[in-house]
């Protein structure tokens, strides 16, 4: 098939503007075919818009699922990918590997015709949407015909054989959170876990009561009434709060009457709306830890807001990616029969 070469390992060549930029940085890509000889061609079935994107753009078409399609149809036209111009954030996608290029040498072992997940966010990935064949506000989900490219550097998984392929799909969006706890949670400690109801908080809920065992203690936040009922029905929290993450002297206060005056360990946001960092940070200890898992996040106001109140706690960037996330993740939904339920019924659709 045709190919054009010369291209960069991280995918620099595809960068219209601004020069020198990477791709995710990049106001524009190039989205044109053919494929350079060092990528990776995928028929891409579905769009997994991330929380935080897909929050800002049903809110931005008024819940309309129909206008929620031209506004990434929208973006994909001016942008050659679908990354947010508000949230800056994109998702992810499943499709078909559709060719691979004659000089690829990056660490997939796939082959065409592969049915796989790519794990690089949206915000960096050429896209070509051809239609858009449903929306599905629920499971922030979008069905499209199109094609999409990954770089040599890109990350995909082949999706699993004994689950439905969306629900991986909603699983892997998310991979970096539950795997990344599993790495920081300590026997004893107290979690806290804010958008405990969500996608990624209910697998961060899970494997954070895994992890901090008998001894530790597991508090789950949330806002509406369907979060908070569902993060107490799955029952992976000792503690449920509900309330309002962007009123950080709400949470604080809720977070310290439940622990006895301790506070927690290690905070972890998964919130889907900006606003929400002082939130995170005053509810841990001095010594404590802030994992920021939110693309909501504003990691100016995070850092000036625990200047600004005299606060100690150590704090992380969400990394989307670790070694060997999409295996762990796709296994604690193997582990969770609650999960499994909830996520099948939630995005299996």
């Amino acid at each position: 098939m045709e190919e054009r070469k010369g291209g960069n390992i991280y995918g620099a060549h595809r960068v219209v503007s601004p020069k020198g930029a990477l791709p995710q940085a990049a106001y524009r890509v190039d989205n044109s075919l053919p494929i350079f000889d060092n990528e990776i061609l995928i028929d891409v079935l579905t769009l997994n818009v991330d929380s935080a994107s897909f929050h800002q753009i049903k809110e931005q078409a008024g819940k309309d699922p129909r206008k929620v399609g031209e506004i990434i149809m929208a973006t994909v036209r001016e942008r050659g990918k679908q990354h947010n111009p508000v949230t800056g954030s994109g998702g992810m996608l499943i499709g078909t590997v559709a060719q691979i290029g004659s000089n690829y040498h990056g660490r997939l072992k796939l082959e065409p015709g592969d049915r796989v997940a790519t794990l690089v966010s949206l915000s960096l990935t050429p896209l070509l949407i051809d239609e858009i064949k449903a929306v599905h506000m629920e499971s922030e989900q979008v069905d499209i015909s199109g094609k999409a490219v990954l770089f040599e550097s890109g990350v995909a998984a082949k999706l699993p054989s004994d689950m439905p392929e969306k629900v991986a799909l909603a699983a892997l969006d998310v991979a970096g959170a539950p795997a990344q706890t599993a790495q920081l949670v300590k026997p004893g400690q107290t979690v806290l876990v804010i958008g405990g109801g969500g996608k990624s908080g209910t697998l961060c809920l899970y494997v954070a009561r895994k992890k901090a065992g008998k001894k530790g203690k597991v508090i789950g936040f949330a806002h509406s009434d369907a979060s908070f009922l569902r993060m107490k029905d799955l029952g992976f929290a000792d503690i449920c709060l509900q309330g309002t993450a962007t009123n950080p002297l709400e949470v604080y206060e809720k977070v310290l009457a439940a622990t006895g005056g301790e506070l927690a360990d290690i905070v972890i946001n998964c919130a889907n709306i900006p606003g929400t960092e002082l939130a995170s940070i005053l509810p841990a200890k001095q010594d404590g830890l802030v994992y920021f898992f939110s693309m909501a996040t504003s990691f100016t106001a995070a850092a000036l807001g625990a200047e600004g109140i005299g606060h100690g706690a150590t704090m992380l960037i969400g990394n989307g990616y670790c070694p060997a996330h999409d295996e762990y993740t796709l296994e604690v939904l193997r582990e969770s029969p609650a999960l499994m339920k909830f996520f099948t019924e939630t995005y299996g659709k």
